[in-house]
């Protein structure tokens, strides 16, 4: 139609301007804030300035008060934003397509014509130069496509294409995914979140100290709501303006969501007037169009940003909690697990990032729907009041569901948590558990607690099932009561197809408003932060060395004091050792000086640089030399200087690759003494000023040990001008110390030389008899996921539950058919004498194909996550056995990063994602059936468009999954590392302080989370091309509906169109949401793989044979033979173990001697087939072991191994992990071990919680606890190795005395560094390279003069 001339000289002209006007000042604010570099003066560029000074020549003539102002500002904002970086400007394009419009309206005298002409030109010149990208800017370090992409390119994230086609024909690989940009990356984030949230912190101590309700442990994330304010406003203080930008658009996009249904009953009346002219109804058609891909795009933007704000929140928490690890004190550890804080970076975080897409709709959503209520008014008077009736019915029902799914939800993450504790447990102890044979019963505990999770989940998914139904089904029971009380009320009220389907679209909006409460309440629900973290003690630099007054310090504020009233001073460059009794707080003084305990009095100074050897060594999964080195420059003469004084170079030379050699996971490939000797080469590499070195020749021999002392820490070692401080139960070192400290129960009872403490004949004097040595004496010493993976996920659920399901789904579907196809008729019933008959019919059959099509939706809800819970426990269970029943092979080449990704992020998707984009995607896929069936039962000429349109859509679906699938890989690839170190990290932490190797820690770490985001935010990004671009084809569809509505409106009836119409504006939502769950599904599919992974890989021999010589006394004598045997660790590996022949009588008590690495260790390997012979054989009473079921074997072999290792638990449970004995027999042990006072004097006694690995004891206390496990066990055969390295020599005396008398009647072999440990043995085998060197008694092997008397004689023992 022709515009009126007053219309073309005022709003045509206004509009565009007032735009520009309105948003300068903003976009010029931003503009300042957001320089990206500056742009040199390009073509495009040059361009669009002539242009714009073309026009200020051409519009002199133009209508309107300032024109040429303007003009101007076009031309500074063109000029400026190329000073600014700005390639493409979207502000300008939308000035520019506003005047096109605008300009095609002026039609005037023949002057005033041809100019009008020449500016429409000039108009459209500048809008194609604004679809034009500029040359990047001077200084861009970005090269991510999206900066070199133009303003409409981005809005539609077409920029991503060629990735989306790269993915598509060839697997993409890490060097095709863009770098970070700056504002994207860990360094830049991790630093602002951390700076926001230590100025909120320390806001909030300011006010609690105020308040004086200050607490004494600093907490970093918690579920109270302090700490979650305190979150909430650095992320505010962060996020807040990008959130704010992100939430504009979904207000943008809501305007024109609430358009749409107006322009759709405008469209009806139109199809209900028979003389209405066809212009109208194409505008109308067209005007729909706009509006909906108006919508689209913001819509998508608004996800877009929450989408990569998500990313971004996920790197500064990540970041922020593992920087936190790395300042986590042994108390705070104690109430925290590895599992634990891998749920937190993956699981919980992910609630987090779900929470910024759905927060919005917890404000937003009322005022939609209060906009709905208001729309309803409208069309149906007060009869809309009854939806206001329903939706307060239905609001308080859904709240009283979501709460109790709450409690359900809280169940089922502590659930959650035992079960992540456990199974790190078993994954860090697995050899403990295979050298014992408990895997059965661990697996056990681990499936008790995964049932109640799984029974937590089940209930929680019901109601969640009902929640979605009564939301889902409100868009029905609330039209239901409408119409209903609209048609009965009143009889002459006329219920039309305007009435009936713009009314519908409306509820259709508000069931949508309505739906999105549950899911923004569910995300708020999940969000749980539970680390602990006390922040560590501080030592302070002064002149002196070591200096500690009256020093009084605790693990943490609530239980005692571990030591207490310390003073201590220590020169530099003096040798010192700590003496003193298991527990008596010989480690505690060293933790107490790297600051790791919490000082409650007194002072502690510190001064130079500290390393510390643990006693407890830890190994990086790494080289040698990279453990070595420790993230400094290597120096190859000093390197080789350190190896060989460590006693290391024949350790290296039998390595296939020397230094190189990968160490596996926490040194599983090392014996205890190399990893205790690469950890102290550790130490000497970095020449710090001060070693604090707690016990490390407990897990070496006697001639290492000399050689250790003599070229290491001894007055001509390498560390012979460093101050050292050196926890040891070795009293032949005493002698060679400048100064011996006496720690008994906590505190310093003596502190002086060798000839000082004897002189005195105090407490030392007592310890000195206590180990049977005199005091003069002084001896030397030195692709795409593949349908079979889906397949085997239906099987696992069971077959027949899945074709139970799609009946189900096509049932409630067919009633939803049946239901709207009534409407139309009923919206196409005659009116007769003002009123419409069959009323109360029309009303009754509606209501009845809604109630079947909601019953037929929760059962079909319901059976779906049903059977994904089925298929969750029985994947969780096949991995749980395909892990367990992994030989140690398969856990030294497997990083618990790894596994610890299976056992969490890979089974929460299986057990929540993958049935509920399932449900999802079964629910689409039905809808969307029925959406086609309803617009060619309308419009069959629609069949045209739909079919290239779908055909586009599979097309697109098909390159998004290809490229999605593949981004997923790479996004699960990278994240393993995370938690790799994640897990090293908190074994070690003590350690990275020690060394202050922090900062080289974090930087690992936001490197690993820099490459996990590179290729999460293209994941992002290519899920918002698909939706948008699936959008725009749904769009489509609603257009060629409503344009073959046009053109067929002679045929039609309001009903149908209006039928037809109103189901056609829903396909674009289901488009989207349906290829997103299948996506969501073939990226999530993966995990089913993954956890299928190790299925395949090979398994240790059965647990239990039907050998019919074994029976259940066996073995009754106790007899060992070793003929012929060899031993490797791996295919391709040296032998470890070489033509052993050895035969050991019943009964007999055999030591077992040699270096560190000879093979003492291996020869129980062995024994319990912890590794499979490569030749020969070993008989035990005459049977082969090889014949025997595993658990059969080691059920019948009692081991206490050298880690000493305790679990998770009560401590009861750690003596009687299978619950055999009763609570007389474990004390009755405990006596004998000499630990019932101890046990008797902790709180709760045998009921005491352990923390993991048992940290809240010490490694000697935790040894004679092993010993007590195996007192309790009492096998004929008992295999100790180093069981009393980490005890002081006097107790060492009383445990070999208790294990004499005790296992008098076993077969013993003993391991042991310690001479005088093996010099009651009935033999010694002394062990080198592998091999048997000798064999006999203790005084003939002395009598003899060969390896054993050397070290005899170095132990003072000949």
């Amino acid at each position: 139609p022709r515009l009126t001339t007053c219309f073309q000289s005022t709003v045509l002209v206004w509009i565009p301007c007032l735009c520009l006007w309105a948003s300068f000042p903003f976009y010029y604010l931003y503009l300042q804030k957001n320089a990206r570099g500056y742009i040199r003066m390009s073509a495009v560029f040059k361009a669009k300035m002539a242009s714009g000074f073309l026009q200020e020549g051409a519009s002199r003539r133009r209508p309107g008060l300032g024109w040429a102002e303007l003009r101007i500002l076009v031309l500074f904002l063109t000029q400026t934003e190329r000073q600014k970086g700005v390639q493409s400007s979207g502000l300008l394009l939308l000035y520019w397509l506003l005047s096109f419009l605008s300009a095609t309206g002026f039609r005037s005298a023949p002057f005033h014509h041809a100019t009008s002409y020449i500016y429409f030109t000039l108009v459209s010149l500048e809008l194609g130069l604004c679809c034009l990208v500029d040359q990047p800017p001077f200084f861009s370090k970005n090269p991510c496509p999206e900066s070199r992409a133009s303003f409409l390119s981005r809005i539609t994230f077409w920029w991503f294409a060629g990735t989306i086609w790269k993915g598509y024909w060839k697997p993409l690989q890490r060097e095709d995914l863009w770098s970070l940009a700056k504002e994207n990356s860990s360094e830049e984030i991790v630093a602002k979140f951390k700076d926001a949230w230590e100025k909120h912190c320390a806001s909030a101590e300011e006010e609690k100290r105020k308040s004086q309700t200050a607490r004494e442990t600093a907490l970093l994330l918690q579920p109270e709501n302090s700490k979650s304010k305190l979150l909430l406003k650095s992320f505010w203080s962060v996020f807040g303006t990008y959130f704010i930008l992100g939430t504009l658009c979904l207000v943008a996009g809501d305007v024109f969501l609430f358009l749409i249904p107006k322009t759709l009953s405008v469209f009806l009346d139109f199809i209900s007037a028979p003389e209405a002219p066809s212009w109208k109804g194409y505008f109308y058609a067209a005007a729909m169009f706009l509006l909906a891909c108006l919508q689209t795009l913001f819509e998508q933007q608004y996800m877009y940003m929450c989408l990569v704000l998500g990313v971004r929140l996920k790197t500064a928490i990540t970041g922020l909690v593992y920087r936190k690890l790395l300042v986590m004190s042994n108390a705070a550890k104690k109430e925290a697990t590895v599992g634990e804080i891998v749920n937190l970076v993956s699981v919980d975080v992910q609630k987090l990032m779900d929470l910024i897409i759905y927060f919005n709709g917890t404000w937003l959503a009322p005022i939609r729907i209060v906009i709905c209520f208001v729309f309803l008014w409208q069309l149906l008077g007060p009869s809309a009041l009854m939806a206001v009736v329903v939706f307060l019915f239905l609001l308080p029902l859904n709240f009283v569901i979501a709460k109790k799914r709450t409690q359900f939800q809280e169940a089922q993450m502590a659930h959650k948590d035992s079960r992540a504790k456990l199974t790190s447990a078993i994954l860090s102890d697995i050899k403990t558990l295979k050298l014992h044979g408990w895997e059965e019963a661990f697996v056990g505990r681990v499936m008790g607690v995964r049932t109640r999770e799984l029974q937590a989940l089940r209930r929680s998914q019901f109601l969640f099932s009902a929640s979605l139904v009564s939301f889902q089904s409100s868009t029905f029971l609330i039209s239901f009561i409408m119409f209903a009380v609209y048609t009965l009320a009143d009889e002459r009220n006329i219920f039309s197809a305007q009435k009936a389907f713009v009314s519908l679209a409306l509820v259709n909006i508000l069931n949508t408003a309505h739906s999105f409460l549950p899911f923004s309440i569910n995300s708020v629900v999940q969000v749980s932060y539970r680390l602990t973290s006390p922040r560590l003690g501080c030592t302070t630099v002064t002149g002196d060395c070591i200096t500690i007054r009256n020093g009084t310090f605790t693990w943490s504020r609530e239980s005692p004091p571990c030591l207490k009233r310390i003073n201590l001073s220590i020169a530099r460059g003096s040798l010192c050792a700590v003496i003193g009794q298991v527990g008596s707080g010989k480690s505690s003084l060293l933790s107490a000086l790297l600051g790791e305990l919490q000082k409650t009095e007194g002072s502690l100074a510190l001064k130079g640089t500290v390393a510390f050897v643990p006693q407890e060594s830890w190994i990086q999964n790494a080289s040698v030399e990279e453990n070595i080195t420790f993230g400094q420059k290597l120096d190859r003469n000093w390197f080789d200087r350190v190896v060989d004084a460590c006693a290391l170079q024949p350790d290296l030379d039998s390595f296939p690759h020397g230094s190189q050699a990968e160490i596996g996971e926490k040194g599983v490939n090392l014996s205890g003494g190399q990893k205790q000797r690469v950890s102290l080469a550790r130490a000497v590499y970095t020449k710090a000023e001060v070693y604090l070195l707690d016990d490390p020749l407990s897990a070496v021999d006697a001639q290492v040990g000399q050689h250790i002392f003599k070229h290491v820490l001894g007055p001509t070692g390498l560390l012979k001008n460093k101050t050292r401080l050196l926890v040891t139960n070795a009293v032949h070192l005493l002698p060679r110390m400048d100064r011996i400290i006496v720690v008994m129960n906590g505190e310093i009872s003596e502190t002086g030389s060798w000839q000082e403490l004897v002189a005195r004949n105090g407490a030392f004097a007592d310890f000195l008899r206590s180990h049977g040595t005199e005091g003069g004496k002084d001896q030397d010493l030195q692709g795409t996921a593949k349908t079979s993976i889906y397949l085997s996920y239906l099987r696992v659920a069971g077959s027949l539950a899945w074709a139970y399901i799609v009946l189900l789904f096509t049932c409630q579907q067919v009633a939803s058919f049946c239901r709207g196809y009534w409407l139309s008729l009923w919206a196409n019933d005659p009116v007769v004498n003002g009123t419409q008959p069959h009323t109360e019919l029309r009303v009754g059959v509606f209501f009845f194909l809604g109630f079947a099509q909601a019953l037929g939706k929760f059962a079909s809800m319901a059976t779906v996550f049903l059977a994904g819970t089925v298929a969750s426990h029985r994947l969780f269970r096949q991995l749980l056995w395909d892990v367990v029943r992994s030989p140690m092979g398969f856990f030294e080449q497997t990083p618990s990063g790894h596994l610890l990704n299976r056992f969490s992020k890979d089974m929460d998707a299986v057990d929540s994602i993958i049935p509920d984009k399932l449900k999802s995607l079964l629910g689409f896929f039905f809808v969307l059936l029925e959406i086609y069936i309803v617009i060619i039962v309308a419009t069959p000429i629609v069949v045209v468009a739909i079919v290239p349109l779908t055909v586009l859509y599979a097309v697109s679906q098909n390159f998004f999954i290809a490229t999605s699938c593949q981004l997923k890989r790479l996004e699960a690839a990278s994240r393993s590392p995370i938690y790799s170190n994640i897990s090293e990290t908190f074994e070690g932490s003590n350690s990275i302080r020690a060394y202050k190797a922090q900062q080289r820690f974090v930087l690992q770490n936001d490197f690993n989370v820099d490459e996990n985001q590179r290729a999460s935010y293209p994941a992002v990004v290519a899920d918002r091309w698909l939706a948008t671009n699936i959008e725009f084809l749904g769009n489509g569809i609603v257009l060629f509906a409503a344009l073959l509505a046009v053109k067929s409106k002679p045929y039609l009836s309001p009903g149908l169109v209006g039928f037809s119409i109103s189901y056609a504006l829903q396909i674009t939502g289901i488009l989207n949401w349906m290829v997103r769950a299948l996506a969501e599904i073939d990226n999530n599919i993966v995990s089913v793989e993954r956890v299928r992974d190790y299925s395949g890989t090979p398994k240790e021999a059965p647990w239990t044979s039907d050998n019919k010589f074994f029976h259940e006394n066996w073995p009754t004598e106790g007899q060992i033979a070793f003929r012929g045997y060899s031993l490797r660790y791996r295919p391709g590996l040296e032998l470890a173990l070489k033509n052993v022949n050895i035969q050991i009588k019943g009964k007999e008590k055999v030591g077992i001697a040699g270096r560190t690495g000879a093979g003492k260790s291996s020869l129980a390997m062995g024994l319990l087939r912890l590794v499979e012979a490569a030749e020969g054989e070993i008989l035990i009473d005459g049977i082969d072991v090889a014949q025997i079921g595993l658990h059969d074997l080691r059920s019948k072999i009692t081991v206490i191994p050298q880690d000493p290792v305790l679990f998770s638990g009560p401590l009861r449970m750690n003596f009687d992990p299978l619950d055999e004995h009763t609570d007389e027999d474990i004390w009755a042990a405990l006596e004998l071990m000499l630990l019932k006072n101890f046990v008797s004097d902790l709180p709760g006694q045998l009921a005491y919680e352990c923390s993991e690995r048992g940290g809240n004891l010490s490694v000697g206390q935790r040894q004679l606890i092993c010993l007590t496990r195996a007192l309790l066990r009492r096998g004929n055969v008992v295999f100790l190795d180093e069981a009393t390295a980490a005890v002081d020599m006097e107790t060492d005396l009383q445990i070999q005395s208790a294990i004499r008398s005790q296992f008098r009647d076993c077969t013993v072999l003993t391991i042991a560094h310690r001479v005088s440990t093996l010099m009651d043995c009935d033999r010694i085998i002394v062990m080198e390279s592998g091999q048997v060197s000798e064999c006999d008694t203790p005084q003939n092997l002395i009598a003899r003069k060969g390896m054993f008397y050397t070290m005899a004689k170095e132990s003072g023992l000949a």
